[in-house]
């Protein structure tokens, strides 16, 4: 029987990845980071959060970036503390970005107070000694554009705070999303659209979100190899935004085209985002958490994720 076209595709990253395997062991020794992101963990305190991942095993997290004001948002001496006693370390931040604070909004003072969140963001990445932070080029919740100006006033804005992501030596990781909660850059390809647009050497990388690739590339595999190097961070949910084992997304290609790239390397991690289904999902960071499904959510994540990378790599 003749092979789908994705079966076709699957077939080159299993070879790719099965002659990496055979030439260059020494390559997949080091396996991927897992990290998790916990703003999806609604309001629950840091401390309970740190404590199921620590239970869980994974040594660091993507902090929820809540600075949204000057007197909001974690704390860094309280911050450290709590990671500190369970053995965890910050991979990134992750950037929140609403109408209220949209890069590319067509009202100034939503664009300044995109400018300040970001900011602030930077410093408390700083002191957490992160990595990343994670940028949207518009609002997640808008879907509807302003006008086909948003691009350029997006990339403008970034601009104005480009040199601090230089001076702070922090990735800033431009995350396409699906365009049922954004209205531009949906993919890889309109990712580095938008970095070559804002044209500074501080803005360079993207932020990868399976789950978003699932609805707007025409193949994930093939979307982490056009990522290649530029690729910082990847979150993860299964085709229904579930726990990864639960939908039909075919997870050993992900991990295999990880590999090929490389990514099992310092400063970039894998990183869980299991927000169900639905359409806008920020009002789950105000939800009230169910502590036993959130339990069971990082326990089937991890769990099958290494179950899967340990059956690809041996």
């Amino acid at each position: 029987m003749r092979r789908q076209n994705y079966e076709i595709k699957n077939e080159k990253i299993r070879s790719a990845f099965q002659d990496l395997k055979k030439t260059h062991p020494e390559k997949l020794e080091e396996r991927l980071k897992l990290s998790w992101s916990n703003w999806g963990f609604g309001i629950e305190p840091l401390c309970d959060s740190a404590e199921r991942l620590q239970r869980n095993g994974l040594k660091f997290i993507e902090l929820h970036g809540n600075h949204y004001g000057p007197n909001l948002g974690y704390q860094a001496s309280d911050t450290k503390k709590i990671l500190a006693d369970h053995g965890l370390q910050v991979s990134g931040i992750c950037g929140m970005f609403s109408p209220d604070n949209d890069l590319s909004s067509n009202r100034a003072v939503q664009r300044q107070a995109a400018v300040d969140y970001l900011k602030r963001e930077l410093e408390f990445t700083r002191e957490m000694e992160g990595g990343y932070i994670l940028v949207v080029p518009g609002a997640v919740g808008r879907p509807t554009p302003y006008d086909d100006m948003e691009l350029d006033r997006s990339a403008e804005t970034l601009r104005l705070v480009a040199d601090l992501f230089v001076k702070y030596s922090i990735k800033a990781a431009i995350e396409p999303i699906r365009s049922a909660e954004v209205s531009f850059v949906h993919t890889v390809a309109d990712a580095k659209k938008y970095i070559k647009a804002v044209n500074h050497p501080g803005i360079g990388f993207i932020n990868g979100d399976a789950y978003h690739m699932h609805t707007e590339e025409s193949h994930i595999g093939e979307a982490i190899l056009e990522a290649g190097d530029q690729l910082t961070n990847l979150h993860m949910a299964d085709s229904n935004r579930c726990a990864l084992g639960e939908g039909s997304m075919d997870l050993d290609t992900i991990i295999m085209a990880l590999y090929i790239i490389g990514y099992n390397t310092e400063g970039r991690y894998v990183t869980p985002e299991p927000l169900g289904p639905g359409g806008d999902p920020y009002p789950a960071m105000y939800g009230k958490p169910d502590k036993k499904a959130l339990d069971d959510l990082v326990r089937q994540t991890v769990s099958y994720f290494r179950e899967r990378e340990q059956e690809l790599v041996g």
